[in-house]
């Protein structure tokens, strides 16, 4: 048997070939880009339920709902990611005139009702968040108070200087507390509404869940909250109320799409229709994610989630995506000036 002797010249050329080699392999690696408004924990647990499923990683990066939208209306000439995942319906209808998503039927959608999803396919629901309050539970005790059932508890002089909830700036949460009041009282006196209660505000925070924490730990009385963040406070430990409106609140479709433009729109497709199915939406329950499954496949056992004693209130989600922009800029004329 002959030995192979090999040169300097050749020993280059081998390491050469596998450099080559590697990043051959490395660039034909799928990966996923995708922006999400989902907390770290929700969105890993579902991104790396999806590399699991198959072999795609998943390159993501999570802003709040405001930033989102800007970020894509930004990068709309040279797209940086495939899709977005978790976002509000109303942004995505807001985006449509703008080009800004591509339309799609996944896969496996066919389950999700109607009223959660795009007629032309341009988002499609994944879960549903209400609206609700969410309170100290201590402050409440040392004030004599109970968890407030109405719009009108939170213009109570108790609460000056002690509310902490979203800007409605950055955040789908605060959108929500807007379209919330909107529809129960109309939109002139729910403005009117939110002047009075600013006096209460202690702050409002840049991300939906900013002032949960807060609250949480007694340095805020309470606050406007999706249920979903209400929720995850009470499973850490903290000691929270969670209540409703007597009025009414509306629920926050929490949705997805194809980004239009997308660098790489098969694997986008292929996880639009993976997201989907039962099997991504069972994720919810099993890693503690406090959602409402958009498929009504999808059962759910905490008590928590049953809205059944919940006024929740009608949405026309057309005209919520159409006036986005046009309310955030009434709050801030008429709230916070």
């Amino acid at each position: 048997m002959r030995k192979l002797v090999m040169g300097s010249r050749g020993f280059l050329l081998m390491g050469l070939l596998v450099v080559l080699s590697a990043s051959v392999a490395s660039a034909a690696e799928p990966i996923l880009n995708a922006y999400t408004i989902w907390s770290e924990r929700y969105a890993t647990a579902v991104f790396s339920a999806f590399t699991k499923d198959t072999g795609i990683k998943v390159n993501w990066m999570r802003f709040s709902s405001g930033e989102l939208q800007a970020r894509l209306e930004a990068e709309k000439g040279n797209p940086q990611v495939d899709v977005v995942f978790g976002n509000m319906a109303e942004a995505f209808v807001s985006g449509i005139p703008k080009g800004l998503f591509e339309a799609y039927k996944p896969r496996g959608s066919e389950r999700i009702p109607a009223k959660l999803k795009d007629p032309e396919g341009f988002w499609t629901g994944v879960a549903l968040d209400p609206i609700c309050f969410m309170f100290n539970a201590q402050f409440l005790q040392k004030h004599g108070l109970t968890p407030p059932s109405s719009w009108q508890d939170m213009l109570n002089p108790e609460y000056k200087g002690q509310l902490q909830m979203a800007d409605a700036r950055t955040s789908g949460t605060a959108m929500y507390r807007i379209l919330s009041l909107v529809q129960a009282m109309g939109e002139d006196e729910a403005f009117a509404f939110q002047k009075k209660m600013n006096v209460n505000v202690q702050v409002y925070t840049k991300s939906g869940a900013g002032g949960a924490l807060p609250i949480g730990r007694g340095q805020a009385a309470g606050g406007v909250f999706f249920l979903v963040d209400a929720l995850e406070m009470q499973q850490k430990g903290y000691g929270v109320k969670i209540s409703y409106p007597k009025e009414g609140v509306v629920a926050g479709i929490e949705a997805m799409a194809l980004v239009k433009g997308a660098r790489q729109p098969e694997i986008a497709r292929k996880f639009l229709d993976w997201a989907s199915t039962e099997r991504m939406q069972r994720i919810y329950e099993e890693s503690k994610i406090n959602l409402i499954p958009s498929n009504p496949d999808v059962k759910v056992s905490n008590p928590g989630l049953d809205m059944s004693r919940v006024k929740m209130l009608p949405l026309d989600l057309k005209w919520a995506g159409e006036n986005r922009d046009r309310l955030v800029e009434r709050w801030v004329d008429e709230v916070l000036r």
